[in-house]
């Protein structure tokens, strides 16, 4: 007896060591579409060229053939109506939720980001309207400016200036209460770089060989949490993984892989739970 094509799939990423979680995140979908495809309940999945769409995809990433599952499936799936196929065009279009998330976090950066330019926008206008009255005031005198009269004002007497004050005792004063300053600025110097070396030393790059003896799902996270591998790697393949860390492993099919971190080898064994092993390399 033929095997349901669910049941058929499941089998398949249970073999490699993948979840629900992990495949839905690689397909971009929610993790209930995948549930709903292995579970065969395809009334719940919106439609049948979703349906046939999803199943070629799930195949090749299980690296199976998708031919022969959409032929075995082929008479599962009636000819809708009018009335089904406008139903069905009236049901909201499925994101994963990973999308929306990232929808919202948009918006509200969009939102932050209108209101910081509308405040540094009307900063400039205050700005520059002030020194603009102020020199329309200064150009419009309140009262008509006098008529001069003909002859000419008789010049002021220059005051005499002061004679000059001899500093050259009060220079040397200045320079003696400098002198212990001025000595103490290069090991002043010399504490400030040493600090700023210290601050601005970079940290080491970790280098992670992954050899996989069969097919295995691997996944790395720098510590930024920012993808550097996800896929399915094929047996006998190699990944090498250069960054800084901490770095965050999931790895499927954990028993036939291999991993030497900085030329150090890795225990998977206390790390691994059924097939999957998860775990963080400093």
């Amino acid at each position: 007896m033929t095997e349901p094509v669910g049941a058929e799939l499941r089998n398949a990423r249970e073999r490699l060591g993948l979840t629900i979680s992990e495949v839905a995140h690689h397909l971009k979908l929610a993790p209930r579409q995948v549930e709903a495809l292995e579970e065969e309940r395809f009334e719940q999945l919106p439609g049948v060229t979703f349906v046939r769409g999803m199943l070629k995809t799930y195949a090749r990433l299980l690296r199976l053939e998708p031919e022969p599952f959409l032929e075995r499936l082929a008479g599962r799936f009636e000819a809708p109506d009018a009335s089904r196929l406008a139903a069905r065009y009236s049901q909201p279009v499925p994101f994963s939720d990973s999308a929306r998330h990232s929808t919202f976090i948009y918006l509200g950066l969009s939102i932050v980001v209108l209101a910081l330019g509308g405040g540094v926008a009307y900063q400039w206008y205050r700005e520059h309207k002030a020194p603009a009255e102020l020199a329309q005031a200064k150009r419009t005198p309140a009262n008509p400016p006098a008529v001069a009269s003909a002859a000419p004002a008789a010049p002021r007497p220059v005051p005499k200036l002061a004679e000059p004050v001899v500093e050259s005792e009060l220079t040397a004063k200045v320079a003696v209460a400098l002198e212990p300053e001025k000595a103490a600025q290069p090991e002043k110097r010399a504490i400030e770089k040493a600090s700023v070396a210290k601050v601005a030393a970079p940290g080491s790059v970790n280098r992670l060989v992954i050899r996989c003896e069969e097919d295995a799902w691997i996944e790395v996270k720098d510590a930024n949490d920012r993808m550097l591998v996800s896929s399915l790697n094929p047996k006998g393949s190699e990944r090498i993984v250069r960054a800084r860390g901490p770095l965050t492993l999931v790895i499927g099919n954990a028993a036939h892989v291999q991993i030497t971190h900085n030329e150090r080898p890795v225990d998977l064994a206390p790390h691994t739970k059924l097939t999957i092993a998860r775990f963080t390399l400093p």
